[in-house]
């Protein structure tokens, strides 16, 4: 890979912000930070007025799932909805993708455990195609116990690299009572009012064995140090009794009790995006500005739209709610370490894989002009 260097930008640093800085990459890596001699080195981009960042990482998107059944029983086939994703998140800035694959028969995402299994296996057969840096966030409802061996097996396979636990049974979490929660599968899944019957009664049944499945299903995990997140906590006894088990992320708290406990406590609190830059939560819960005000938010990732996270960052530096390094951490540097891979990624460090974004902020709302993946370029744009 030829050598090349991005002068005159200025480079957004965890913890500053370093003006009109040159950056070296070399052999996909950031090769020096400043104090950059040009000689050998023939390939330039010059970036004036330009912003350099970390490409993104993002830790939970839905974004696959709903491409690939846009409508109740229709699908798209894997491998052009995987190759079309890939490359709307290259232009979204994103580098490192962790696709949301739901198991949770007859409930959300795909609703389907035989579909979920197949778009797993199909990404690793794809993975030398794609752009980014593509991993997999299993999402497992701890009601459906028929999902248990799919996820063992890809678990032990190697195809699972962040695993969170769900419970949508409704009077806690995301459904505060059944009502809500009628109300949020009749819209998003067109469910008839018997199919949600059914869907409650197999969900009561389960439910007397929640933990103790829970308990297993960690278990199972431990051997193979998989990052381990919680979905839709709601009190400060959830979230102690999540941190005995080993859960080191939780996915979208519902309510600042549940945040503020998870983070005085260490565990990595992760809101979406789309409610940093709305203002609010789609449901009606924890909004991610307040969380954020009250220093209980650490990530944000797209939850169902890839735009949304460059924009959310510039929009809570706006706000004041953030400095500019400390909002993009929260969707670069926060995240890496959530998922253990910040030794490599996530920040301009030299010798970190060169995965970042050229960014020009000065139309209003900040437009990506390239995106690297491991200093090979994976987007760009023809205008500035």
């Amino acid at each position: 890979m030829e050598p090349f260097i991005v002068e005159k930008a200025d480079l957004v640093l965890p913890r500053e912000v370093l003006k009109s800085t040159p950056l070296l990459v070399e052999d996909g890596l950031i090769g020096r930070i400043g104090g950059v001699s040009s000689s050998g080195v023939k390939k330039r981009i010059q970036a004036d007025g330009c912003l350099i960042l970390p490409g993104i990482i993002d830790l939970h998107s839905d974004a696959l799932e709903k491409d690939l059944e846009p409508r109740p029983n229709t699908f798209f086939p894997v491998d052009l909805v995987v190759l079309e994703m890939d490359k709307k998140l290259a232009a979204c800035g994103i580098s490192t993708i962790f696709h949301s694959v739901s198991f949770a028969e007859g409930e959300i995402g795909i609703r389907s455990n035989v579909i979920a299994d197949q778009i797993i296996r199909e990404i690793d057969r794809l993975r030398h195609r794609l752009r980014v840096r593509t991993r997999i966030h299993a999402r497992y409802e701890l009601s459906d116990e028929e999902a248990l061996p799919y996820l063992y097996r890809l678990i032990d396979e190697g195809k699972i690299q962040l695993l969170s636990l769900m419970n949508h049974y409704p009077g806690q979490g995301q459904f505060q009572n059944f009502k809500a929660y009628e109300k949020y599968y009749r819209a998003v899944y067109q469910k008839s009012p018997e199919e949600i019957k059914t869907m409650l009664e197999r969900k009561t049944f389960a439910a007397r064995k929640l933990r103790e499945r829970a308990a297993s299903v960690i278990e199972w995990t431990r051997p193979h140090r998989l990052p381990l997140a919680s979905h839709d906590d709601d009190s400060k006894d959830k979230i102690l009794w999540l941190k005995g088990l080993g859960v080191t992320i939780s996915d979208f708290p519902v309510n600042l009790e549940a945040a503020v406990t998870a983070s005085d406590i260490g565990i990595h609190v992760c809101l979406g995006a789309p409610n940093a830059l709305r203002g609010r939560s789609q449901g009606n819960n924890l909004s991610a500005r307040e969380a954020i005000r009250q220093k209980a938010c650490h990530i944000l990732c797209s939850d169902y739209a890839p735009m949304t996270m460059l924009h959310a960052v510039f929009t809570l530096t706006h706000l004041g709610l953030l400095s500019l390094p400390e909002s993009v951490r929260s969707v670069t540097l926060n995240p890496a370490r959530a998922v253990g891979i910040d030794q490599w990624t996530g920040s301009l460090e030299e010798g970190k894989a060169a995965d970042f974004l050229i960014v020009d902020p000065s139309k209003g709302r900040p437009q990506i002009l390239k995106t690297f993946v491991g200093g090979r370029e994976v987007f760009s744009t023809c205008s500035k």
